[in-house]
């Protein structure tokens, strides 16, 4: 009986605490129920970096850059002719941008900020999950035009949201933009930030110079609100250097290396090379960037490929593919420099928006850019020389013609910012492809929506915003587009 008793009370024991602990017990220490913020913050930032490095996944970041011709195909005549029309923003929405809500959200919730704070203070995640959402949503109204966002992101409550006009994405991101800014604090610093290691002042400027960007896109649309936008952006700080260049840089690693690498090197396949209309002109002014641009061939010349020519007139080894300073396998990409900072201001001070020097400002954004391509080789010597020739030196008559021009040359590799500027400002002056594929006669103003699955499983609000819109073509202009 003793005996009995003694395991009947064991059991009791053994039954409390096994019920007690149950919850604990069954819970797996690496499997949390929240994800980890650190790495959502990495995974969004590689993202940002691949949409910035021309060649990468979804197949739309060369686009681009081939339509201001700063590369053309080498053996598929297909992109630069305008071919495919439909681009996907699925990829987006549903990586990216659906992540760095989810650390918003677990920052902001009460029942899980506590937990996510050890991955920074919950302030700065916050900050910069709001900042990097709108850089991206900013890249995709600029190729789109309306897109899905007041709505987007909702999962299961809207699976069909409607369009945004860009004329408001673009109010509620400057928004964003300065409140996000506005957010930092004193706290912890954010871990899983690969691009600018949590540095809120950092940060800080790259909002402002992205306002600031946005601004000038208002200068033929609505040039009160560009001004006053443009000039508040100014005032809470921009980048100043160079060593203030946002660049997202990849490894010497086939798991995070450069696309162009990858295209060039691992698949031997060098699709794209720097096409004849970007290398004569680089020739024309003997501009010293052009090494650093540019690969010479095979023959060790610096001979770009023939623009939108079909058939191919030769093989990759007769032109010169982008030189190792973008292509190379740890390359950066840019993806906002002073350079451009400076650009934006000469324009701005051309306009009348500012107070500042158009040449003055001009020049000084030459000079960036040259530094910026040339690195230890660079000279006041070689800029001098470059500034004093007669299509570079600034004239004021034709200042915003030179600044466009000068912008284009500095952003290459940067697709959509050169692509932006010369929609808005309609310079360099460029050449349609002779034979477009696409059944239109000019260079494309804007990106085709995915129509398999807006026009399939978001019909209604895919009419409705061509209805609103203009027709899903690559001729239909985006809001600021008004050359």
């Amino acid at each position: 009986m003793k005996l009995y008793k003694s395991l009947l009370f064991a059991g009791v024991m053994l039954t409390t605490v096994a019920c007690s602990d149950f919850e604990e017990m069954n819970v797996n220490p690496n499997s949390p129920l929240q994800p980890n913020t650190a790495s959502l913050f990495t995974g969004a930032i590689r993202t940002v970096g691949t949409m910035n490095s021309q060649v990468g996944p979804g197949g739309f970041n060369i686009v681009p850059a081939l339509y201001v011709q700063q590369y053309g195909d080498v053996i598929y005549i297909e992109d630069s002719r305008y071919k495919t029309i439909n681009f996907s923003y699925n990829g987006l929405y549903a990586g990216p941008l659906v992540n760095l809500q989810a650390i918003i959200d677990q920052n902001t919730n009460e029942s899980t900020r506590a937990g996510v704070a050890i991955y920074g203070s919950n302030n700065n995640q916050i900050a910069i999950a709001r900042i990097l959402k709108a850089y991206i949503y900013q890249w995709m109204t600029d190729r789109w035009g309306d897109i899905p966002y007041s709505q987007a992101l909702k999962g299961a409550e809207n699976f069909s949201p409607a369009f945004d006009k860009q004329q408001d994405i673009y109010n509620d991101l400057f928004k964003e933009y300065k409140e996000a800014a506005a957010q930092f604090d004193a706290g912890t610093t954010v871990r899983g930030d690969i691009l600018l290691s949590g540095n809120a002042a950092r940060w800080k400027k790259f909002a402002a110079s992205q306002r600031m960007l946005m601004a000038l896109q208002l200068s033929k649309v609505d040039p009160a609100k560009g001004k006053a936008e443009f000039t508040a952006a100014l005032a809470d700080g921009v980048l100043a250097s160079n060593a203030d260049n946002v660049r997202y840089t990849f490894l010497a690693d086939a798991n995070n290396e450069n696309p162009l690498y990858t295209n060039y090197v691992r698949s031997n396949r060098k699709d794209f090379a720097v096409s004849d209309v970007f290398i004569n002109y680089l020739k024309k002014v003997s501009d010293p960037r052009l090494p650093y641009i540019a690969a010479p061939n095979q023959r060790g010349e610096y001979v770009g490929v023939p623009y939108a020519v079909f058939p191919a007139t030769g093989p990759a080894q007769n032109f010169s593919l982008a030189a190792s300073t973008v292509a190379a396998q740890n390359a950066p990409a840019n993806i906002l420099t002073y350079a451009e900072v400076l650009f934006a201001q000469a324009e701005a001070a051309k306009l009348g928006w500012t107070t500042g020097s158009a040449k003055t400002l001009y020049e000084a954004a030459i000079k960036a850019s040259l530094q910026q391509w040339m690195g230890t080789a660079y000279t006041d010597a070689a800029y001098s020389t470059y500034i004093a020739q007669p299509d570079v030196a600034y004239s004021d008559a034709k200042g915003i013609e030179q600044i466009a021009t000068q912008r284009w040359i500095a952003l290459f590799n940067q697709g959509t910012s050169a692509w932006n500027s010369w929609r808005r400002t309609g310079y360099p002056v460029l050449k349609p492809a002779a034979s477009p594929l696409n059944g239109g006669t000019d260079i494309p103003r804007r990106l085709a929506y995915p129509v398999n699955t807006e026009g399939t499983l978001n019909t209604e609000n895919y009419n409705a915003v061509i209805a609103s819109q203009g027709p899903d073509t690559p001729y239909t202009r985006v809001w600021w587009d008004k050359q």
